[in-house]
């Protein structure tokens, strides 16, 4: 994945508070520039597409902002952004509602051929690709991002048996449409 530099424009704002502002300007920018590069981690695996990546996390950034002052006071910005993103992807997703045309077998490559992490990284993206919005939202959530069952449940906004479900049926469908990415996942 490349490097990418999201740049948020923080406007000038002014208060009784005058330090206080800049400071929480300060605190935001310092925020973007130490967890963009684990959003857009998160969001390339939410879309499939840099671009979309770079796009979805510029606007839950852009949302984020917005509420600065009460995420600041709370102390859960990265929630809150992380939040924001699944649900704009969802949304995305909805509006979408193009048709994508799965490319057919990976080719077959070349014993001698180094790049076995590449074609791993290109098979896992596509089986991702063929879950719904929520299966995969789950999967990030659960498995990249490391959340408990509880913590996604929130982040999504859905019951913790929703993700149970969730997380059963997209890992039953990987093996249905990637079976050779069972090595990946241990004994089952």
């Amino acid at each position: 994945m490349t490097e990418v530099s999201v740049i948020v424009r923080v406007p000038p704002t002014t208060d009784s508070h005058g330090d206080r502002v800049t400071t929480l300007a300060h605190e935001f920018d310092t925020f973007v520039r130490s967890r963009t590069p684990a959003l857009l981690r998160s969001a390339y695996l939410l879309t499939g597409d840099q671009h979309l990546a770079e796009d979805l996390v510029q606007t839950a950034l852009a949302r984020t902002h917005r509420q600065w002052r009460k995420l600041h006071e709370v102390g859960n910005a990265e929630a809150y952004t992380r939040k924001t993103m699944y649900h704009l992807q969802v949304s995305w997703w909805r509006k979408r509602r193009v048709a994508e045309s799965l490319p057919g077998d990976m080719p077959e490559r070349p014993a001698n051929d180094s790049s076995s992490a590449t074609a791993l990284k290109l098979t896992l993206r596509q089986a991702l690709l063929r879950l719904t919005d929520k299966q995969r939202a789950v999967l990030v959530l659960r498995y990249f991002d490391d959340h408990t069952e509880a913590e996604t449940a929130e982040l999504l906004g859905v019951s913790l048996g929703t993700v149970k479900s969730q997380t059963a049926k997209a890992l039953a469908r990987l093996r249905l449409v990637a079976p050779e990415l069972a090595h990946l996942g241990g004994t089952r």
